[in-house]
């Protein structure tokens, strides 16, 4: 492994500031990707989208999950694809979910987007992130796994926090500085769990 200094490192859960095309390469092998990186659609910009960002994905030959746009096409090969139904009223509003190096199956999720509200309906927490996803989809995304999580596009730290609540070991990266700091709050306050206890916390 590299010489690079954590931004945050503590029970089990590490965050790397920086640009995760520079890091990847300095970090060890790990068991899982779920990440949701920037794509070309209606926030590309504010994202930091770039052609060819997600690029460094091919060099990591674990299992991955990788969110995308419905709108755009997926530029990496994937063994399927599934759905994420954000349960907004009547319409049909959803984001793909590709698996790279894994499965086959199909599966659809239906969890809603996070907002101010359904975070306290949900015992969640809302970031302000524009691209937030919800607890208990990623906690059940991580779940269906074992080993190291990566998350590389790691916003406010969601992944990393189902991680930990599952027992897990998790890694992070992410450039904008914020969020780094905003992941390691909420990890901090997150309590650390057992891992024997984890079959009645996903029953909660």
């Amino acid at each position: 492994m590299g010489n690079i200094v954590p931004y945050f490192s503590k029970h089990d859960a590490t965050i790397y500031h920086g640009d995760c095309r520079e890091i990847l390469p300095n970090l060890e092998l790990v068991d899982f990707v779920l990440t949701d990186p920037p794509y070309p659609d209606y926030y590309a910009e504010l994202y930091g989208y770039e052609d060819g960002i997600i690029d460094c994905l091919r060099a990591i030959p674990c299992r991955q999950l990788v969110f995308w746009s419905a709108k755009v096409d997926f530029p990496l090969d994937y063994t399927s694809i599934h759905i994420w139904g954000k349960q907004r009223g009547v319409g049909s509003e959803y984001e793909r979910i590709f698996e790279r190096n894994g499965h086959a199956n199909y599966k659809l999720f239906t969890y809603g987007s996070i907002d101010s509200y359904r975070a306290k309906c949900f015992h969640d927490v809302f970031t302000g992130h524009p691209s937030q996803k919800p607890i208990m989809l990623l906690r059940k995304l991580v779940a269906g796994t074992e080993g190291v999580v990566l998350d590389p596009f790691m916003g406010s730290g969601t992944t990393l926090v189902a991680a930990k609540q599952l027992g897990r070991k998790a890694i992070g990266i992410e450039i904008d500085e914020q969020y780094c700091e905003m992941a390691a709050k909420r990890l901090e306050k997150e309590p650390f769990r057992n891992k024997l206890a984890i079959t009645d916390f996903l029953k909660a």
